[in-house]
């Protein structure tokens, strides 16, 4: 009988200590099936936010403009969140918000806003405003040139190289009497001379200046 009661004894601690493995294997395999999931989810997340974070590099005093592509994005609020382009009227227009002014502003600027008009219907609104293409700011040439028309202004660019892109002066253009015509939000435009051929000859180097978005360019 002792030795009944030994074998007996035997098998049901060798059963507990195989049950004990099998939980653990099915706690362990519990566990990382739920990782993976974790993963599986949190990846795509992750290269969403890696594609809003995505942007071009602004120039300098750079305001948002109509022809601007913006990608407005609410973290863990996506039905709010939308690729737009600013339209001619300095808006756009947002899922809920509707539509908002951003002509003017500086990105951070308009995040602020944003947060402000999403506060109303989401608690703790966090956005981001990511400029994906700037179309607003040009700059114009016009008369005795090759090219005429509009170039975009992505960068410093003078007076003399706006010259060059646009083809260069034709053979009767007026080179001493350039004018750069440049807006002054309302008030009268200033008129600033630019002489051609003092430049080249590098003479009143000053008068090479960087544009300003809206400026024109006028080739007698």
């Amino acid at each position: 009988m002792r030795d009944g009661s030994e074998f007996l004894e035997s098998v049901i601690m060798k059963s507990a200590v195989y049950s004990g493995i099998g939980l653990a294997v099915f706690v362990s395999a519990t566990i990382v099936t739920g990782a993976a999931a974790q993963t599986a989810t949190a990846a795509p997340q992750a290269a969403a936010s890696a594609d809003a974070a995505h942007g071009v590099a602004l120039p300098a005093g750079y305001v948002m403009g109509p022809g601007d592509i913006l990608s407005v994005v609410f973290w863990r609020d996506k039905d709010l969140s939308a690729e737009v382009v600013v339209r001619p009227d300095g808006k756009i227009s947002l899922p809920l918000l509707n539509d908002m002014s951003v002509a003017g502003l500086t990105p951070e600027q308009f995040r602020k806003d944003l947060i402000q008009a999403a506060s109303k219907y989401v608690e703790s609104p966090n956005a981001t405003v990511v400029v994906k293409q700037i179309n607003s700011r040009k700059v114009f040439i016009t008369g005795n040139i090759g090219k005429p028309g509009e170039y975009p202004l992505t960068g410093d660019l003078k007076v003399l190289q706006l010259i060059a892109l646009a083809g260069g002066l034709q053979e009767y253009a007026d080179s001493d009497n350039i004018l750069v015509i440049r807006n002054q939000g309302g008030s009268e435009p200033k008129y600033l001379k630019f002489n051609y051929r003092d430049v080249l000859k590098m003479k009143n180097v000053q008068q090479n200046i960087s544009l300003n978005p809206g400026d024109t360019v006028v080739v007698p």
